[in-house]
């Protein structure tokens, strides 16, 4: 079924909207779930709370590309069910992915005094700067938390092209976000 319609499932509230979500989309938010919190059953539960918050938010919210939409949901449950297991330890992979990153963002002090809309715009900014290559990959390694092998695999590249295109990409990162003001 096309996103339109199953947009429209949630906005008449229709309950084969969920069924059709996760018929379609279902898998892809089980993988991005369970790459967060590494175990199945935890990550079964995010992708439910994630038709839940879904049903709840459409409408009002009518969303341009529903997966998006519907990954974003699930990565803030999945965030949330993480802190919720680990309490104040992390699990080793959202380390080494936020380690990464740390030396290209803002330090909490500074991501306090910016808004996070004014944070997305810039990062949105930084996006469209890049090539489509370069983009794809950086989104799929730091939103939808794929590994160096499986980004390779989907461009047909080696794993060290992808190392290195995100190493640079991060790089320019940081040098874009320092020309717009923000200390790192």
């Amino acid at each position: 079924m096309e996103d339109e319609k199953i947009i429209e499932l949630f906005w008449t509230r229709d309950q084969t909207a969920i069924s059709e979500t996760k018929a379609k989309y279902g898998s892809r938010l089980l993988k991005l779930a369970e790459r967060i919190l590494q175990r199945l059953q935890d990550a079964e539960e995010s992708v439910s709370d994630t038709y839940f918050r879904a049903w709840n938010t459409m409408p009002p919210t009518r969303p341009q590309y529903l997966y998006a939409y519907l990954a974003k949901i699930c990565r803030l449950v999945s965030y949330e069910k993480l802190d919720w297991l680990n309490a104040q330890k992390r699990n080793m992979e959202v380390v080494s992915l936020t380690s990464e990153l740390e030396l290209c963002l803002p330090d909490h002090a500074a991501q306090v005094q910016m808004e996070d809309q004014e944070i997305g715009r810039l990062l949105d900014s930084f996006l469209e700067t890049l090539k489509k290559e370069q983009r794809m990959m950086f989104i799929r390694r730091y939103w939808y938390g794929d590994s160096i092998s499986e980004i390779a695999q989907a461009f047909g590249v080696g794993e060290s092209k992808v190392k290195t295109s995100l190493f640079r990409t991060r790089s320019k990162l940081k040098d874009f976000l320092e020309r717009e003001g923000i200390d790192l």
